[in-house]
């Protein structure tokens, strides 16, 4: 095993964790805030359901109004590219005059994590699929 394969394995890990977290986050009561569709359909695609959010679906302002009418913790997990960190920032932006200060420890640890193979929420399961199966491939030697 090549020190490569070894990085891909422990990074595999420590996303598993993440997504264990927000699992549990989701569970909890937590309203988990992500960009479209296809970000909902990937978490859910990764067990995690609960309140998931689009920020896509209305005016960013009306957004973070409704978010802070729930009482419900807030996690942000807008994809790291450029629109995405915009839409964070607008989003905190907006829930500070309401006293609330969104969690955004998650998404910047995920993409501390797969910011060079990935870009996204939506593509986050395909890349766990992924890792998995070569982890699997591995331990079995196929």
């Amino acid at each position: 095993m090549n020190i490569k394969t070894i990085e891909d394995l422990d990074r595999l890990e420590k996303v598993e964790q993440l997504i264990n977290e927000l699992r549990a986050l989701a569970e909890s009561g937590a309203i988990i805030v992500v960009e479209g569709k296809k970000d909902v359909d990937s978490l859910h695609s990764l067990g995690i359901n609960g309140e998931i959010r689009q920020a896509s679906q209305q005016p960013l302002i009306h957004f973070a109004e409704s978010l802070s009418k729930s009482g419900k913790k807030i996690v942000l997990l807008t994809d790291w590219d450029e629109k995405g960190g915009m839409i964070s920032k607008k989003i905190i932006m907006h829930l500070m005059p309401f006293g609330i200060a969104p969690d955004t420890d998650i998404r910047k640890r995920i993409s501390i994590l797969v910011k060079k193979r990935i870009k996204d929420i939506e593509s986050l399961n395909n890349y766990v699929m992924k890792q998995r199966n070569k982890r699997l491939k591995l331990k079995y030697g196929f």
